[in-house]
C-alpha cells in the first residue's frame, strides 16, 4: 500500500493507466484535435484519479475516466474563452496602460477564480450580484435592469454572497 495514499495501491493506479491511458488520450484528441492538450488533460485526469484514491474500485473505468475528462474540457474551453475576453479587452486598452505579463496572469487568475464562484448560481442571481457588485448599481436600479422588485433583490444578493462564502471556505 502507498503511505501517500493508503486507501489506493501503486500498482491499482499503475494497472489502470496503463490499460486506459492510450484510449483516453486518443479520446480526448478526437475532441480537441491538438494533441499537446489531449496529453495534458489525460494526466491531469489520472492526476484526479489519484487524488480521488479511487483507482481500485471502478467498476466502469473508461467511463470514470471520460467524465473526469469532459469536465477537464469544458474548463479548458471556459479558461481560453475567458482569456480571449480578456485579450480582447486589453486590446482595446492603450498600449501604455497594458499590464504587465506576471499581473496579466493574476488577472486571469482572479477572473477564473470569480468564473468558479459564480458558476453555481442562476441567471437571475448571476445578473443581479453582477449589477449590484461588479456594476455599481443600487438595489432599486438592479432591480429595474433585472425586472423585478428591490425585495428580489436583497434575497438574490444574499442568496449569491453565501455561495461564494461557501465555495470560498471549501
Amino acid at each position: 500500500m502507498s503511505t501517500l495514499y493508503p486507501d489506493t495501491s501503486h500498482a491499482q493506479v499503475d494497472a489502470l493507466y496503463r490499460q486506459h491511458h492510450g484510449w483516453l488520450r486518443g479520446w480526448l484528441r478526437q475532441r480537441l484535435n491538438c494533441s499537446a492538450d489531449a496529453a495534458d488533460l489525460a494526466q491531469d485526469t489520472f492526476i484526479r484519479v489519484l487524488l480521488a484514491r479511487t483507482a481500485g474500485s471502478l467498476r466502469e473505468p473508461r467511463h470514470y475516466l471520460a467524465t473526469i475528462a469532459r469536465g477537464l474540457v469544458i474548463d479548458l474551453y471556459r479558461r481560453r474563452s475567458l482569456e480571449q475576453a480578456y485579450l480582447d479587452a486589453l486590446a482595446a486598452r492603450p498600449e501604455l496602460y497594458a499590464p504587465s505579463a506576471e499581473t496579466r496572469v493574476l488577472i486571469l487568475d482572479s477572473l477564473m477564480a470569480i468564473d468558479r464562484l459564480l458558476d453555481g448560481l442562476g441567471p437571475r442571481t448571476r445578473a443581479i450580484f453582477l449589477a449590484v457588485q461588479l456594476d455599481g448599481l443600487s438595489y432599486e436600479k438592479a432591480a429595474e435592469r433585472v425586472g423585478v422588485s428591490v425585495s428580489t433583490v436583497r434575497k438574490h444578493l444574499a442568496r449569491a454572497l453565501l455561495h461564494c462564502l461557501l465555495l470560498d471556505d471549501a
